[in-house]
């Protein structure tokens, strides 16, 4: 693969901040203004379940979840106490019949909880839901601290796909954002869940972190190819102090945007080169992955848990923080433990904010997917899906496209739009241009930079 080339000044242009594009409106536009979803009479979208679980046994500084740091063991038991209260209350708001094709943990640290803990979470799941035999069911998993129990638990419950934070494996780089995990240890936790039986294991990488050279990632991207991960999500480190101030210690240590930029380009020469398959702006997997062949049949998603492989299904969130997007509305849960608690316990659903999409918001919702999952925009074929003539509907927008076409960001055809693979680098750029909410005063302060 050659290198794509891209100049200081093009740096400097389009490096912004933005949106990732994980919903549309982005969740900075939820309000407390909403309507909580029913389902239709006879309209049985397939589920897809996410469920929050927030602790950690210490905090990683490159880190921008919603967690809690504890080494109280005791409290992933309580937690679950009121997973099991908010099912219950969300229950009549969900066809009992609707087949869940997609089951999710994430944090904080999933693995947090202990082995009869992870048990008991499949119960609540597989009793209160109908899972389809087919189900994608996967967990965010820590290999620090985990054990072959909790992955026989895992596959007990049910899971059979695993994602594993990596982030780096340089010591200096560890160190430096306290995460210290030696490749030895992933190794073992890769073991693990390939000998459970996982169908999938995804290896998430961060580039931008402070200390990193391209040397030392590099080395970092060699060490996890010996474990021939089938996905890998290499993110861009995103930094923001004024959420997670703790962030602020990084700051003297971080690359340039330069060097950031250079970092992303030597993960995609060197995973392309090693037979992955390069998807959306920053997922990569073997071309008979799932991930892969949603790219290829036209089915691959965005959601609040990144690139998704199943499109058309109703997300619906647990625990605190949680987003759930369903019948063309969000809605998300209190964000702090003792209201998501204190909601529960007085009979009522955690949710505090929302937003009930418009018109125009699905419309633009379907042609940012577009631009994001499949780097192309087949006019014919988004006008009959959305029921507009997409080149008059977008008028505007396509005109102002034409600074990105000139940078080499991306080709307008006479059927369609084409991101190039300079603009896969930039690709929320392309993206913001059809957000009908984003002004330039908007954007200062309340998004991560795009490189």
């Amino acid at each position: 693969m050659n290198p794509i080339q891209v100049s200081l000044e093009q740096l400097r242009k389009y490096n912004q901040p933005g949106p990732r594009y994980t919903s549309y409106p982005p969740a900075t536009h939820f309000t407390e203004n909403f309507e909580l979803f029913h389902t239709c009479a006879g309209v049985k979208p397939p589920l897809s379940l996410y469920f929050h679980l927030p602790f950690c046994k210490r905090q990683c500084l490159y880190c921008g979840c919603t967690n809690i740091v504890t080494s109280q063991q005791d409290r992933s038991a309580v937690y679950l106490d009121y997973l099991q209260k908010e099912i219950e209350l969300r229950r009549p708001y969900l066809d009992a019949d609707s087949d869940v094709v997609q089951i999710q943990l994430g944090g904080g640290t999933p693995t947090f909880l202990l082995e009869e803990e992870l048990s008991r979470l499949g119960e609540l799941i597989h009793s209160n839901f109908t899972v389809n035999p087919q189900v994608e069911a996967g967990a965010e998993i820590d290999p620090r601290g985990l054990t072959l129990e909790k992955v026989q638990a895992l596959q007990q419950a049910g899971f059979n796909r695993a994602s594993l934070g990596v982030q780096d494996t340089n010591p200096t780089v560890q160190k430096t954002i306290s995460r210290i995990q030696p490749l030895e240890v992933v190794a073992q936790a890769n073991q693990w869940v390939r000998d459970c039986g996982m169908t999938s294991v995804n290896f998430d990488l961060i580039y931008g972190l402070p200390a990193q050279t391209l040397d030392s990632f590099s080395q970092t991207i060699d060490d996890v190819l010996t474990l021939s991960p089938d996905r890998l999500a290499v993110y861009s480190y995103a930094h923001i102090p004024w959420i997670k101030p703790f962030q602020k210690a990084l700051e003297s240590k971080l690359p340039n945007t330069e060097t950031k930029l250079q970092l992303l380009q030597l993960a995609i020469e060197k995973l392309t080169g090693a037979g992955y398959v390069y998807i959306g702006m920053d997922h990569f997997a073997k071309p008979d992955d799932a991930m892969a062949v949603a790219l290829a049949d036209g089915t691959l998603q965005r959601n609040f848990q990144g690139y998704s492989t199943l499109k058309g299904v109703d997300l619906h969130g647990f625990g605190m923080s949680s987003i759930s997007h369903a019948g063309g509305r969000y809605f998300q849960s209190e964000k702090e433990i003792g209201p998501y608690y204190q909601a529960l316990d007085d009979g009522r659903l955690p949710l505090v904010r929302g937003y009930n999409m418009t018109d125009d918001d699905k419309i633009r919702y379907a042609a940012i997917m577009h631009i994001m999952c499949n780097l192309y925009v087949d006019y014919a074929k988004i006008s009959a899906e959305l029921g507009v003539d997409f080149t008059d509907y977008f008028k505007a927008d396509l005109a102002s496209l034409e600074d990105l076409e000139k940078d080499g960001l991306l080709q307008r055809e006479e059927n369609g739009l084409r991101v190039t693979p300079l603009g896969r680098l930039f690709v929320r750029i392309i993206a913001m241009r059809f957000d009908a909410y984003l002004q330039a005063e908007q954007r200062a302060g309340r998004y991560s930079q795009t490189v």
